[in-house]
C-alpha cells in the first residue's frame, strides 16, 4: 500500500514540474508594449539586442522588464522580475 501512495505522489509531483511550453509574458500596465507596439522604432539599435526597462506597478514595486528587438523592429517582452527592496 506504502508503495501505491509513494508511485502515486510521485506522479502527481512529476505532472506538477512540467510546464505546457514557454509561456509569453503579458504586458502590464507600465511596460513599454503595454496598448500595443510603441510607434517609434529603434532604428539604431542592433536587432536581436535586448535591453532593459524599470517601472513601478500600481503597489509601488519596481518591475525590471527584458525587451529583445525583433528584425521588423517591433519589441518583444521576453522577462520581468519584481526587484524586492528591504529596508
Amino acid at each position: 500500500m506504502t508503495r501505491i501512495a509513494l508511485a502515486a505522489f510521485a506522479a502527481l509531483f512529476l505532472a506538477a514540474c512540467t510546464t505546457g511550453g514557454p509561456r509569453a509574458v503579458e504586458p502590464i500596465p507600465g511596460s513599454i508594449t503595454y496598448g500595443g507596439q510603441p510607434r517609434t522604432k529603434l532604428t539604431k539599435a542592433p536587432i536581436g539586442s535586448t535591453f532593459e526597462h524599470t517601472f513601478n506597478d500600481r503597489y509601488g514595486r519596481p518591475v525590471v522588464e527584458t525587451y529583445r528587438i525583433q528584425p521588423d523592429r517591433s519589441l518583444l517582452l521576453i522577462h520581468r522580475y519584481v526587484r524586492i527592496e528591504y529596508f
